[in-house]
């Protein structure tokens, strides 16, 4: 039996110095000042959490700033207290603050220097996971499937490559890229930000990553259990990006704000660790072939090329499972040598008559319509011989929801009839005709 052996990623260790932080000092020093500023934070604690660092490097950073004479004490303590000092910000301090959001606006969260970040990905890699049989069954089992689907998607998942769905159009595609994205299951570690070239990548999105529950030590317990980690990044499911007919080049570039003088990563940064899937490919603007020549070095080579503003490119690892797909033939939309490049292809295919009566039957039983034998023998008999018996899985769910809105309708029970498949069936399909203008 094939069980997954689950090991917990290893979590990124906190800086214990400011010089293990790795940061250019004076914009670690800036950061600081400007989140004191803009949050108007003033005790040790609260500005370590504001600034996502332990106390004693952010006591560093503190006296250095006393020292520059940007920052000064606002109390003493004695003793017998357990009052934190405060801090606030001198004249020079508050102008450098104000200069340096002039900069940029960036306040916060430390940003995670991009070679630190790159050890954490390979610590957490998409490639590493090893999906069982079972997981992926189980992640899909509200779904009906061929019987041999199984045996190819898991391959292709537990290689952390990419993959291509392609077939005809209600078949469960994009739910079955879902089914593998609920498969994966453990958490990773994701950097609010990342710092390349003195400048500032915003990455943990919450409307991407969701965040785990925070695990938090029992205060009074004699043993901590050491689930301390570096507070800069997020704890989190392994992300999830889906995009569709909107997808264009440019999300796939960094967003730079003009007025934030930050940066954005881009979609698949963001789904680093994750799954990043192309839903719908060849309904974007960008030709398919244009979109796919983007990801052949990412898909190759494990590492994607972004710009800055001033034109310098930098590389940054490229450790996501790609799925792409789409309802026309590969052929039709891809030359051989972009298919080469993708390493899975799957062709999803319509359920055959058996699979479609279990579908139908599951869809019933959920909606609370009762099956009846004379009105599927009607659907089976006369009605698909008018579309070559193509059986499709979005074709039940229609059915049967069309069927209980003309009963709604009309005040009837729930009821399936020759005659109400006529009039489901009737919406399902738009006749072909001439329109007269």
């Amino acid at each position: 039996m094939n069980m997954q052996v689950s090991t917990a990623v290893v979590a990124p260790p906190p800086p214990r110095t400011l010089e293990e932080l790795e940061l250019p000092v004076v914009m670690a020093r800036d950061i600081l000042i400007k989140t004191m500023f803009r949050k108007s934070v003033d005790k040790l604690s609260k500005i370590a959490a504001a600034v996502c660092l332990p106390g004693n490097v952010t006591q560093e950073l503190v006296d250095l700033a006393r020292e520059q004479l940007l920052l000064e004490a606002t109390g003493t303590l004695k003793a017998t207290s357990n009052q934190e000092m405060g801090y606030q910000l001198t004249d020079n301090g508050k102008a450098r603050a104000l200069d340096a959001l002039s900069q940029s606006e960036y306040f916060g969260a430390m940003p995670v220097p991009l070679h630190i970040y790159q050890q954490q990905i390979r610590r957490q890699s998409i490639r590493d996971i090893q999906i069982s049989r079972e997981q992926l069954t189980s992640s899909m089992g509200h779904l009906v499937l061929p019987g041999d689907l199984i045996s190819n998607l898991g391959p292709a998942v537990s290689s952390g490559r990419s993959i291509l769905m392609y077939g005809p159009p209600g078949n469960g595609k994009s739910s079955i890229a879902n089914g593998i994205r609920d498969a994966l299951g453990d958490k990773i570690y994701v950097p609010r930000a990342v710092e390349y070239s003195g400048q500032v990548i915003t990455v943990y999105d919450p409307v991407v990553h969701s965040a785990a529950e925070e695990q938090v030590d029992d205060p009074t317990a004699l043993r901590r259990s050491g689930n301390r980690f570096d507070s800069r990044y997020v704890r989190c499911e392994r992300p999830t990006v889906i995009t569709g007919g909107e997808l264009t080049l440019s999300m796939l570039d960094l967003n730079y704000n003009s007025v934030a003088r930050t940066y954005q990563a881009p979609l698949q940064m963001k789904a680093t660790g994750g799954v990043f899937i192309v839903d719908d490919l060849g309904r974007q603007a960008e030709p398919p072939q244009s979109l796919i020549n983007r990801w052949i070095v990412p898909l190759e080579e494990g590492k994607d090329i972004l710009s800055l503003q001033s034109g310098e490119k930098f590389e940054v690892p490229f450790d996501t499972l790609v799925i792409f797909s789409t309802n026309y033939h590969p052929n039709e939309i891809f030359d051989q040598a972009a298919l080469r490049r993708i390493f899975f292809k799957i062709k999803i295919d319509g359920p055959t008559q058996e699979n479609f009566l279990k579908i139908f039957a599951l869809v019933a039983r959920k909606r609370k319509m009762p099956l009846d034998e004379g009105a599927l023998v009607h659907l089976l008999k006369k009605k698909y011989p008018t579309i070559d018996n193509n059986f499709a899985n979005y074709q039940p769910v229609f059915l049967i929801d069309q069927m209980i809105s003309i009963c709604e309708f009309e005040g009837l029970p729930y009821q399936m009839t020759p005659d109400l498949i006529d009039r489901a069936w009737g919406n399902m399909f738009v006749k072909h005709e001439e329109i007269v203008k």
